[in-house]
């Protein structure tokens, strides 16, 4: 039975509450929190900042509900680059890039469970995943790898195992970025990225993946903050009825929830501020305000409540559009519920295991995945494998918001748990080419250099790094942890489609030529 609401709140306030969903500062849920939950706040958002371990969220999520048993808790567990459960040690799941490089559906379903497995038991019942972009501009700054790949039919079923998988853990999917954001070469958590596409390309290629995501009965869809004249020459998607309510609602039918991404970022603040954009979504068709990323705190809540209470009482937002938004959110917030004491998807019968993962619950059904997905894309094995501890070279770009800098990437310390003695440094764009060379053979002396990389072809000052470091040292192992769009250069040059601690792990194997069943 849900809790009743406390205090004299209106159904106004309360409706306008119940859109929100807001992050917050703690690994406790603040007073200020679960007070605005009593008065009719039905979601929260979690982020990196609010988990330490599953013991820690799962307490944390248990003090939520004994506020009231129906709130709808959120997070950004992309796994992959994007994860929030593992943000200190890197994530035990590759990304979607890794999973579309392997192209099996059963595979990309069966990580999918298990990582919404792992929510359910910690009590997050909606996962703001996965990405159903097409990487269809390889130069994109904030996509890359949390995309399937820039194939719009390979990225369509890999979305819809991602979507089966997760919701048959009774954890709610919620495909993003509608109506695509993988033609951008703008990153939309800094300004407004701007797609001038076709409507024919559109159809075919970026909206491909959300029909078929659609059609599979994904609970939730996130809208992008992205402009795209063919569609809506003035808004951007999360603030343009024509898509939210005339492309989503009306012409591809979708009846479930439909979340903004985060309200804070410039594409949207930095133009219309969040009060106001807040407003105009809500008016254009979306059901809940995603905000918390960078703004956690009471003020900000009961700044937006207000918004949309005055839009309302000032005729700019229709009070009835504002009720229909909180009933979606009330109606996922209850399929949750029921999902959550079903053990998994009500109604649902429990899924076999797919081919290709294939393992049960407990299982390390990632590692699998990112063995899967490594590639050996120059040179051979075992001949040229690492026998005694490396020296890792770590071509470090900056990190997107998306993903963060707190998260671990890279092969060091898994290489220095098979070869004790490997050591690593990080190396940058501040010192030009001879001399970040020069400084990683100094500090490689006589061992054998390992080069980690991250998209070397969209940044020219690691492309030339590396060149110049191969040139040096042929013996050089390259390890692209990113899109693997550059030139294999290297004795051996191996692709991981990721930068998970997984994918890492199963890197190391391959260098030290101890991959699983070699």
């Amino acid at each position: 039975m849900t809790t009743l609401v406390r205090g004299s709140s209106d159904t106004l306030t309360r409706d306008a509450l119940a859109v929100l969903q807001p992050g917050f500062l703690g690994t406790t849920a603040p007073e200020w929190l679960l007070r605005q939950i009593g008065e009719g706040l039905s979601a929260v958002g979690l982020f990196g900042r609010n988990i330490v371990t599953p013991e820690q969220l799962t307490a944390l999520t248990a003090q939520l509900r004994a506020e009231r048993d129906d709130v709808l808790v959120a997070i950004d567990e992309e796994g992959g680059d994007v994860t929030r459960l593992e943000v200190r040690t890197g994530s035990s799941f590759p990304g979607n890039y890794a999973l579309g490089s392997v192209d099996d559906t059963g595979l990309t379903h069966d990580v999918a469970r298990e990582l919404g497995r792992r929510l359910a038991e910690c009590g997050v019942d909606l996962n703001w995943a996965p990405s159903a972009d097409v990487n269809a501009n390889p130069d994109n700054p904030v996509i890359g790898v949390r995309s399937f790949g820039a194939d719009a039919a390979l990225a369509a079923r890999h979305t819809v195992a991602y979507v089966e998988g997760l919701q048959a853990a009774g954890v709610a999917a919620c495909v993003k970025h509608f109506p695509g954001h993988g033609d951008t070469n703008v990153d939309s958590h800094h300004a407004l990225p701007r797609i001038d596409v076709d409507l024919d390309t559109l159809h075919a290629r970026d909206l491909l993946p959300f029909r078929a995501a659609i059609a599979a009965g994904s609970k939730a869809v996130m809208s992008a903050h992205i402009l795209l004249p063919a569609l809506d020459p003035n808004r951007p998607a999360t603030l343009s009825p024509q898509i939210l309510t005339g492309l989503l609602r009306e012409e591809l039918g979708f009846q479930g929830l439909i979340v903004t991404d985060g309200m804070e970022m410039n594409a949207i603040a930095s133009t219309y501020g969040i009060e106001r954009g807040s407003v105009l979504a809500i008016a254009a068709g979306a059901d809940a305000i995603c905000v918390g990323g960078g703004l956690a705190d009471e003020g900000t809540v009961l700044r937006l409540r207000d918004a949309l209470v005055r839009a309302v009482r000032e005729g700019e937002l229709p009070e009835e559009r504002l009720a229909d938004a909180a009933a979606r959110v009330r109606a996922l917030a209850d399929w949750t519920r029921r999902a959550r004491g079903a053990g998994g998807e009500p109604g649902a019968a429990p899924t076999p295991a797919q081919p290709g993962g294939g393992t049960a619950p407990g299982n390390d059904v990632g590692l699998i995945a990112a063995r899967r997905a490594v590639k050996v894309t120059a040179g051979e094995l075992p001949y040229r494998s690492v026998t005694e501890a490396p020296y890792v070279a770590a071509f470090t770009p900056v990190a997107n918001i998306a993903v963060g800098d707190e998260t671990p990437w890279g092969v060091a310390s898994e290489l220095a748990a098979l070869l004790p003695g490997t050591t690593t440094d990080t190396y940058g764009d501040t010192s030009g080419t001879t001399a970040l060379v020069a400084n990683v053979l100094g500090m490689a002396a006589d061992r054998r250099i390992v080069a980690v990389v991250r998209d070397v072809h969209r940044h020219p000052w690691m492309a030339d790094a590396l060149d110049a470091l191969v040139e040096a040292r042929p013996d050089t192992v390259v390890v692209e942890m990113g899109v693997d769009r550059a030139q294999p250069r290297g004795a051996l040059h191996i692709a991981t489609h990721g930068a998970a601690r997984v994918c890492g792990r199963a890197a190391a194997e391959v260098i030290t030529g101890r991959a699983a069943g070699a």
